[in-house]
């Protein structure tokens, strides 16, 4: 890491970036934010905007039963239990017992209810409250080297699944006729936001993880004509946030996530004003 923060030295020489906290808190957002945004993406087209907050309510429910397991490994609990919640989730919705909203609404409640059970129950809720906002400055060079991996995997998935789960969000059965296992990249994208909003969650916090993983995604739609606009937009609009976002939570002396996520809900409002003005430009 030495390397890296000798390069970042040279490139940031500002007086912001000047402690290992602060260059670490920056890699990490410039890892989580892409990552998150490619994601929203898909959320975004498949109609799973609270998809999120479930799997982030889950966490304090994994961190209960990994208490009660004895379990020390606080990022595999969340890891697999956001799993588990995620199939579990997507199992119920293929049913059709129930809206897919609906699902989502009682699980998001039950998690967030069982885990608050069990961590006060067992005098564990101060130890793991700070997850309910998250702390990326409290982020260590060994979880930058796992969002670095988490990154890549997440890249190479999505650019994998993407066109099958747009056109499954678009016509679900001529996606079948196409010969796409419908059914299976539907629970490969359920597992694989899953897996990124658990890594993420420390750092960015259960209560505002789903509004940066939505936010950018759709901002990005409100303007972007293409798919491959909406990619980058979303990438380039969630990159912003987080750095933006960090640079004027420290002066202010405000949550590094609450900043991140005002930053991006500006650009959803600046956004909606440009795609108005696009639409009357294009129908004048």
């Amino acid at each position: 890491m030495e390397t890296v923060y000798r390069v970042m030295d040279a490139l940031l020489p500002f007086e912001l970036f000047r402690y290992a906290f602060m260059k670490n808190a920056l890699l990490a957002l410039l890892l989580l934010t892409p990552l998150l945004a490619l994601l929203g993406t898909m959320a975004v087209n498949q109609r799973m905007a609270f998809f999120s907050d479930a799997l982030g309510h889950s966490a304090l429910a994994g961190l209960g039963l990994g208490v009660l397991l004895g379990l020390s490994n606080v990022t595999l609990i969340l890891v697999l239990f956001g799993i588990l919640w995620a199939v579990l989730i997507t199992r119920i919705n293929r049913t059709g017992s129930a809206s897919s909203d609906t699902t989502i609404s009682v699980f998001s409640s039950a998690g967030i209810a069982l885990g608050l059970l069990i961590l006060s129950g067992s005098g564990q809720y101060n130890k793991y409250s700070s997850i309910l906002v998250g702390d990326v400055l409290a982020i260590a060079p060994a979880d930058i080297l796992w969002l670095a991996v988490a990154l890549a995997a997440g890249v190479l998935l999505w650019a994998a699944l993407y066109n099958q789960l747009l056109l499954t969000a678009v016509n679900p059965q001529l996606a079948q006729s196409r010969g796409i296992a419908v059914k299976w990249v539907e629970y490969a994208f359920v597992i694989l936001v899953a897996v990124a909003v658990m890594l993420s969650i420390r750092w960015v916090g259960v209560l505002l993880i789903n509004a940066l993983l939505i936010l950018p995604a759709a901002a990005a739609r409100n303007v972007a004509r293409s798919v491959a606009q909406h990619a980058l937009l979303s990438v380039l609009i969630s990159v912003f946030s987080g750095v933006a976002g960090l640079c004027v939570s420290v002066p202010l002396g405000c949550g590094v996530g609450a900043a991140v996520v005002l930053c991006a809900a500006v650009c959803y409002a600046v956004s909606l004003l440009l795609g108005r003005a696009l639409r009357v430009h294009l129908q004048a």
